[in-house]
């Protein structure tokens, strides 16, 4: 199945920043090239996929603390 494109208000939805700043944010993405994007004529879309991936890869993980029985004493 093909990738759906995706245009610049649609991706904002999808990142959650559509509330805050409208389309400002995927706009700011595209044009600094941190996001991959399709030109289609004068129209910008982005694949679905690499909206996914770009939530992917700045997911933090939580930090695993220690059990508070094993700390250093000071």
């Amino acid at each position: 199945m093909a990738d759906r494109l995706l245009n610049v208000a649609e991706v904002a939805v999808r990142l959650g920043t559509w509330e805050e700043s409208g389309e400002r944010f995927p706009r700011r993405l595209i044009e600094e090239r941190r996001i991959a994007f399709v030109k289609v004529g004068r129209y910008v879309r982005i694949r679905e996929s690499v909206v996914e991936a770009f939530i992917e890869a700045h997911t933090v993980q939580p930090v695993l603390l220690r059990p508070a029985g094993f700390r250093r004493a000071a």
